[in-house]
């Protein structure tokens, strides 16, 4: 095979092997709950609406899986700074720090 065509054909392949992120996305850890949730109920329409082909569908529901995901963490840190706000002693609204893990 020449040149061309094996730098075509790796193009190609590169192409195929990762499908592009969606416009305007985010890197999912840099999301809010509220960014998460939204993409997550558009990838849901999407995929209720019975006009995206299977192979799309199966990169929707991982995408999917990975922005429920986030939205779980963000509900976990949420309640973790309520439940910080409840036990405080003195009934002064602060926060006291704690350390996030990364749930990805």
């Amino acid at each position: 095979m020449d040149s061309k065509k094996q730098t075509s054909a790796n193009a190609q392949q590169s192409r195929d092997a990762q499908p592009p992120p969606p416009r305007g996305a985010q890197p999912q850890g840099a999301l809010s709950f509220e960014q998460a949730l939204g993409q997550l109920e558009a990838i849901v329409d999407s995929m209720e609406s019975g006009e995206t082909p299977l192979a799309e569908m199966l990169v929707k529901f991982e995408e999917g899986t990975k922005l429920l995901k986030v939205c779980e963490a963000r509900l976990k840190d949420a309640e973790m700074k309520i439940e910080l706000l409840k036990k405080q002693k003195n009934g002064d609204a602060s926060f006291a720090g704690f350390p996030v893990a990364d749930r990805e």
